[in-house]
């Protein structure tokens, strides 16, 4: 598994021939967007820093996209979104936590939370998870300190922030204690790798 960051939330997951993006920026936004294929998308809040699906049509390529709530599978990957809320850019808006599971790796993407409580069904998805993907900010969004809260009660393997203030992410390495090393282009990954990990902060380089 490959995982590329492109800023904000924008994420590409490659497996094998599948690839999986979650929260990409659309042309709507102010926000750097980006553009690649996908087999399947996924959009956590319905704002243009999130919902640029279109984003991830390319050349024979036209994403499956799921933008809320509902248990999906897809190419071998199994999908299980919870409704909770976000107050991102000012905002009232659902936003949709996602687990998904594939190649034996389980994921975390809590998309634009800005809440420590999580939906009791989801929390029933919370064992064992790999890699969790955590918003750090504050405006709308997780603080520091609220990231750092959550990522110690999920307990992943892996912790990787999405970024929404720079000055922030550093508050949430000292709050999490946890020293990541330098930002890395991508994170290359398969299930055998996770042994062992316990909450270790991975920090990725957005890609142009």
């Amino acid at each position: 598994m490959i995982i590329t960051y492109y800023g904000k939330q924008s994420f590409k997951v490659s497996f094998g021939e599948t690839t999986l993006s979650f929260d990409p920026v659309s042309k709507a936004s102010k926000e750097k967007e980006s553009r690649f294929g996908a087999d399947v998308t996924l959009i956590s809040v319905n704002h243009p820093d999130f919902n640029g699906a279109e984003q991830n049509s390319h050349g024979d390529r036209e994403p499956f996209v799921i933008a809320g709530p509902g248990e999906y599978e897809i190419k071998e990957v199994f999908i299980k979104g919870f409704p909770s809320k976000s107050h991102y850019d000012g905002g009232d808006y659902i936003n949709t936590i996602y687990f998904v599971e594939l190649e034996g790796i389980k994921m975390c993407f809590l998309g634009a939370i800005n809440t420590l409580e999580l939906p009791d069904a989801a929390k029933e998805s919370l064992d064992l998870i790999d890699i969790l993907f955590i918003p750090i900010g504050s405006k709308g969004v997780l603080s520091p300190s609220e990231a750092a809260k959550l990522s110690a009660r999920i307990e992943p393997g892996i912790v990787i922030p999405m970024i929404h203030d720079q000055s922030m992410l550093k508050k949430f390495l000292d709050e999490a204690g946890n020293d990541a090393q330098k930002p890395v282009d991508k994170l290359t990954i398969k299930k055998k790798d996770l042994l062992g990990r316990e909450g270790d902060v991975i920090v990725l380089k957005p890609q142009s």
